[in-house]
């Protein structure tokens, strides 16, 4: 039994109308019910394949219209491969953990510390279903072909256990530690962030300069009169201060300014911009050291008699702004933790979770939050003499990008997955990859080569929990044995079961170790970054669903995702498997307003993807992601729309036109051979033809911009400016079975065909809407092939001449408006033209082989040699010149040329002896009921 007998949803149903929010909607329904997405993914069996990995949106309200361009483009490349000679399933995912549901629900009301783990877990996996269907409804309306019934979700259990996989592969080799370094801590989230999950915006903070009191010289400086000059922009974290840094080959100055019993030291460079900054006159300078002599002096901290700073040397220290000495408190920053360790500090981190100063910041800080802590800091250096200026400094600072507020660097105890020790092997893959465009390559390079350690543990409770084991003497377990056990308990119960189940039962059955002589263990409550969810994927999806490879061919997504989840998911799988997990990324810029701003609810300069479907139909989405460079930024406005509404139409009716003129030709039967075509078919078949091929060549550069312009300049200037334009006095005057008619319906239908195939991808609702009026054996066009660019015997020659020969027409027509702008006629078919030519010119005419009145659409045509041209002709200086005059005759009602033989045949008294022939020939009967036929047509 054939497909088509099985349809529940007939061909001739279908009918050439607009109304697109709602027709789109009954072709979606079609699509479903008679599994097109399944059809195609059977004809496509034994096929090489073209994986393209879905970076899974996390499930959190309607899809915008970032989500629109990514979806579209990826469906463009999905629906292209598969009509393409590839088999390319796509299957959807999303990322369903982390602190954002959590807060939603907290907003709705929960408080997830008077309920058990297991209930808000619950709550949490209930949330973030519904939001995949809010979210999988918008893209199934977009018209994006996919496994819809069947996704990928982080949170599913086969998921989750291939994520502890990649955990333990982290583990095997030796690249898992904990340690107490500062990481992005958010106080708004009560968690540890990744790189990948912070922004920057710019802030004033306030900056201070004040002086330390040098306690031990090392026989450098003098004790207790001498001062180092230090600055800092976050003056909340003096109470952690434990040390100064210099860098070891700066010229520091020990200088004393007039009316001053105090020396200050400042780095030679900076002290003309800090005598002017501290209103410091007629400074002496008393010496100057290198900064590597300073090392180790000790100062007096401001706040505490019984802490003395250590001075360092360091190699972040600048001299872009402040002193050259730079305030360093350990516990606060990932340089200052750095230097600090070299020098064997203590680690102070008098912050709580919340952002709030502990008891070891002393009495005047406890309980303080940390911003208000500036204030108390200034007020105690004014306070004692020390504070020499302090201004407000306007930086770029990091934010928590769930919440949109300020992070601070904190040293806490976290698991850390090791970059440093596989960056070699991260950055060697990266020469396997193919990047689109060629920049990402470098982007990605440096961003694999400048970041830390990754912090992969979150202090929250909705994600996969860490697979770690602590013994009796606190040592922490993690073997191969744990986790494949815990992989496998996963694999059948979900994640819960560890927040379910003490830690005996769920290690391994018989489980020992010597860090447990008693056989008790402990478990591990921190969870995994969601980036090491979504950056496993691979595993969890493309390893683990048997239609998928890995690597993928193509990553797609956003250019934001060159530190989010092209390199989490390239550094697990380096660790897993030596290699990256695709073989190409292809990254798209932001989508801003119409003025350049990042689009936001809180702004109300947001345009959802359904506003414009429920007005315009998601075709007009869709051919707005064509459109547009989706390399960079990309503008968003209703004015956007409405200007690609207009390019749908003039599309639209072009097909329109095609169809309604091939509505009587069956290729099996009236197709002409391509050697017996009319030369002026054959011309637009072969430029039909290039467009298959440039078309083609673009989708697989994925530069769908170009393929918008290309078809927009052949429908406009090759179709409807040129060959529609004379096609009517052919298709709708000659006789129906003319071999001139029929030349010309072969290369429409030809161009009508192959057009609906190379528009599905963009357009597949309206190209469906075509198909079943074509008579091809698919019964969708969405199971039909690419078209194939062909060439013929002599075909490069007749492109030429007729390209040539464009040139003339283009002559003429200019010479056929100024005849207008003159009132000498109305429409080009009002006028006769001479045609006065050079040589060549005229052997490009005579080459031709066409009926050249009846291209340039004009009553009458002579042609001359260029001598013979009157004054009053126009010459184009190119061997052309042109003179337009008003035809003699009258009007033939039938082809609308204006003719000195109308009526000359009494029987048709208002025809041309053309149209009379041809009527008399093919309708014997009346010429008025063929001519209220042809108006009709």
């Amino acid at each position: 039994m054939r497909v088509k007998d099985t349809l529940n949803l007939g061909k001739t149903k279908f009918k050439m109308r607009g109304n697109l929010p709602v027709k789109e909607v009954e072709r979606q329904k079609a699509w479903e019910d008679n599994h097109v997405y399944q059809l195609r993914q059977k004809l496509n069996e034994g096929k090489p394949s073209f994986i393209l990995h879905d970076g899974p949106p996390y499930a959190n309200g309607d899809i915008h219209m970032g989500h629109a361009l990514n979806k579209v483009s990826k469906d463009f490349i999905v629906r292209y491969k598969s009509m393409n000679g590839f088999r390319a399933p796509y299957v959807p995912g999303w990322d369903t953990h982390g602190l954002p549901i959590e807060q939603k629900l907290t907003q709705q009301g929960y408080d997830r510390k008077k309920m058990s783990t297991t209930e808000f877990r619950q709550l949490c996996r209930k949330y973030a279903l519904e939001q995949v269907d809010r979210q999988r409804k918008g893209f199934k309306r977009l018209g994006v072909a996919g496994d819809w019934d069947n996704p990928y979700l982080t949170l599913k259990p086969e998921f989750e256990a291939q994520e502890v996989r990649v955990f333990g592969a982290f583990a095997k080799r030796g690249l898992i530690f904990k340690g107490k370094k500062p990481v992005f801590w958010s106080w708004s989230s009560e968690s540890a962030l990744a790189e990948a999950e912070v922004e920057y915006h710019d802030v004033t903070s306030p900056s201070a300069f004040y002086g330390e009191q040098v306690v031990d010289g090392k026989g450098v400086l003098e004790n207790g009169n001498t001062y180092m000059v230090v600055w800092t922009t976050t003056p909340w974290t003096i109470p952690a201060s434990e040390g100064i840094t210099l860098d070891a080959t700066f010229d520091y100055s020990v200088v004393q300014p007039k009316g001053e019993d105090r020396k200050f030291v400042v780095a030679t460079e900076l002290l003309a911009d800090c005598s002017e900054k501290f209103g410091w006159e007629d400074v002496q300078t008393l010496k100057t050291v290198k900064g590597q002599e300073l090392d180790r002096v000790l100062c007096q901290h401001p706040f505490y008699p019984e802490r003395k700073l250590v001075t360092m040397m360091g190699d972040f220290v600048t001299l872009d702004a402040g002193t050259g000495l730079v305030h360093t408190a350990p516990g606060f920053g990932e340089d200052d933790f750095r230097v600090g360790k070299q020098y064997d500090l203590d680690i102070l981190v008098p912050v709580d979770d919340k952002g709030y100063m502990t008891s070891e910041a002393g009495d005047d800080f406890e309980g303080v939050f940390y911003e208000d802590a500036n204030q108390i800091s200034l007020d105690k250096l004014k306070a004692a003499g020390l504070l020499l200026d302090y201004m407000p400094y306007e930086h770029s600072y990091p934010f928590d990008w769930r919440t949109k507020k300020p992070v601070i660097f904190r040293a806490t105890p976290q698991w850390f997955a090791s970059v440093d020790k596989i960056r070699d092997e991260i950055l060697k893959s990266i020469d396997d990859v193919t990047f689109y465009p060629d920049w990402g390559k470098k982007r990605l390079y440096n961003m694999i080569r400048d970041r830390g350690d990754w912090v992969i543990s979150r202090q929250r409770v909705w994600g996969v929990p860490l697979p770690i084991f602590y013994g009796e003497d606190g040592e922490a377990i993690i073997t191969p044995e744990t986790i494949e056990h815990v992989a496998q308990l996963f694999e059948k119960y979900g994640s819960d079961v560890w927040f379910d189940r003490e830690p005996k039962d769920l290690l391994p059955e018989g489980f020992t170790s010597e860090h447990s002589p008693n056989g008790k263990f402990t478990k591990e409550n921190d969870i995994m970054d969601v980036w090491f969810d979504s950056g496993s994927s691979h595993q969890g999806v493309l390893v683990e669903r048997p239609e998928l490879d890995y690597p993928a061919d193509m990553y797609l997504e956003g250019s934001d995702q060159y530190r989010g989840w092209f390199n989490s998911s390239l550094i697990t799988s380096v660790a897993v498997s030596g290699h990256a997990p695709y073989k190409s990324i292809l990254s798209q810029g932001f989508t801003l307003d119409h003025e350049g701003h990042k689009m936001s609810k809180s702004l109300g300069n947001t345009i959802a993807p359904s506003e414009i479907i429920d007005k315009m139909g998601a075709e007009i989405v869709r051919l707005w992601v064509a459109s547009v460079d989706s390399s960079a930024d990309v503008r968003v406005s209703v004015d956007a729309f409405v200007k690609i509404s207009d390019s749908y139409k003039k599309i639209r009716n072009t097909m329109r036109y095609i169809l309604a003129n091939t509505s009587d030709f069956d290729p099996a039967t009236d197709a002409v051979a391509t050697d017996q075509l009319a030369s002026a078919d054959k011309y637009m078949l072969a430029k039909f033809n290039q467009l298959v091929a440039d078309v083609k060549a673009n989708y697989d550069k994925y530069d769908f911009l170009d393929i918008y312009k290309e078809l927009m300049n052949f429908v406009i200037t090759d179709l409807s400016a040129f060959y529609l334009d004379f096609a009517k006095d052919i298709l709708y005057i000659d006789a129906q079975d003319s071999a001139s008619r029929r030349s010309m319906q072969t290369v429409l239908y030809q161009i009508g065909v192959g057009l609906t195939k190379l528009m599905t991808p963009i357009l597949p609702h309206t190209a469906e809407e075509m198909w079943p009026f074509f008579k091809e054996p698919e019964d969708f066009v969405q199971l039909a092939e690419m078209p194939t660019a062909v060439t013929f015997d002599g075909e490069d020659a007749l492109v030429a001449n007729w390209d040539n020969f464009m040139a003339v027409r283009s002559d003429v027509l200019k010479a056929l408006e100024e005849a207008r702008d003159q009132k000498l006629i109305g429409k080009a078919a009002d006028a006769k033209v001479a045609l006065y030519l050079d040589d060549k010119h005229a052997q490009l005419l005579d080459s031709l082989a066409t009926n050249v009145e009846q291209v340039l659409m004009v009553s009458g045509l002579t042609v001359a040699a260029l001598a013979d041209a009157p004054a009053e002709a126009e010459n184009f200086d190119d061997g052309v010149a042109v003179q337009v005059a008003a035809a003699d005759g009258d009007v033939c009602d039938r082809c609308r040329m204006t003719r000195e033989d109308v009526g000359s045949d009494s029987a048709y008294p208002h025809f041309c002896a053309r149209c009379a022939k041809i009527v008399r020939d093919n309708f014997p009967e009346t010429a008025s009921a063929e001519f209220e036929d042809y108006e009709a047509k």
